[in-house]
């Protein structure tokens, strides 16, 4: 399926009143650093803490006639997303999960209803048991990231930020399964050719990046990490986002678990923000001198609010974070 402009347009009126339009904020701080007017995107503001909200919503409004109950795999807001759509249209929810996946997102989870199961230690384990179950008479399963009206209601995110900031040159968007990244980079590029986009992630385990590279998509061990729902593969048998993200974006860029640490501080010392690990990775590539050269004005999404609150104050205290088998070691900010 070839998805177009017209697709994002279709799910913006669809998803009206069920997800809320974000502001786009400055932010002094980057904009010094960066040297450029410098923009955040402010997704944890939506219902659920995360832009999951809008993929899910507009995937379970073209459920097919029948459907009961909604099921998907997730590294957390997804499936936050799809339990808080279930919920409003009065349907069942089954989410499926890693041990990998933190307790606050489990709990936001289950608080909204669904039926939690923890499979396996990786997306893989996960999405084995939501393929199985989406095979079952009355369930669908909505992708995180494969799915059209996924990808299409992601997109509605770069609609709104075009038309907040018509001469955007430059747009970073954290990059996991591709679908927030391929959704947001058709709207931009459809809108105007020349906005570079670029695509953000880890350095460990980084599935979109390494798949781009290989050519096609491949497997990549599962590792813990402070931007956690950026883990997980794009699945072998990708059928959009890969292709997308491979034609859309201008670079990949990774980056390290130490500077995803100090951006978390940043944005939170800076901008007041609290947000997760995976929304600071555009913030933790300026930071680190890894985007020379940024074509202004620059905006960021903060895709999301659902941290490990314990996690987040080792962070904010400058100590010591332990990733596994991996040490992120601490500082305080500023020092």
């Amino acid at each position: 399926m070839q998805l177009s402009l017209a697709d994002i347009l279709e799910a913006r009126k669809a998803i009206a009143g069920e997800v809320v339009r974000t502001p786009l904020l400055p932010s002094r701080f980057m904009s010094e650093q960066s040297g450029q007017p410098f923009f955040l995107k402010m997704e944890t503001m939506q219902p659920t803490g995360a832009f999951k909200l809008r993929g899910a919503t507009n995937a379970a409004l073209n459920a097919p006639e029948g459907t009961h109950t909604l099921t998907c795999c997730s590294t957390g807001n997804h499936g936050r997303g799809v339990a808080y759509a279930a919920r409003q249209l009065g349907l069942k929810s089954v989410i499926c999960m890693s041990a990998l996946v933190p307790q606050t997102k489990l709990e936001g989870i289950r608080a909204l209803g669904a039926e939690t199961r923890i499979i396996g230690k990786s997306q893989d384990d996960a999405l084995a048991e939501c393929r199985k179950l989406g095979r079952s008479d009355g369930v669908f399963e909505i992708s995180p990231f494969d799915d059209p009206y996924v990808i299409a209601g992601q997109g509605t995110i770069g609609l709104e930020i075009l038309e907040d900031l018509p001469n955007l040159g430059t747009l970073l968007v954290p990059l996991s399964g591709g679908g927030l990244a391929a959704g947001v980079a058709l709207a931009a590029k459809s809108i105007n050719p020349a906005i570079h986009v670029v695509g953000l992630t880890m350095d460990r385990g980084a599935a979109m990046k390494a798949s781009i590279d290989a050519g096609h998509p491949v497997e990549v061990q599962e590792v813990a990490s402070l931007a956690d729902s950026l883990g997980g593969g794009i699945g072998l048998d990708n059928r959009l986002s890969f292709a997308m993200c491979r034609d859309l974006l201008d670079e990949i860029v990774l980056v390290s678990e130490e500077e995803i640490y100090r951006a978390m501080q940043a944005l939170y010392y800076e901008d007041s923000h609290v947000a997760e690990g995976a929304c600071v990775v555009g913030i933790a590539a300026c930071l680190a001198g890894k985007l020379s050269g940024l074509k202004g004005p620059v905006a960021t999404i903060i895709t999301g609010r659902n941290v490990d609150m314990t996690q987040f104050t080792r962070i904010m205290t400058g100590q010591d974070v332990q990733l596994d088998g991996y040490l992120v070691k601490g500082a305080r900010y500023g020092a």
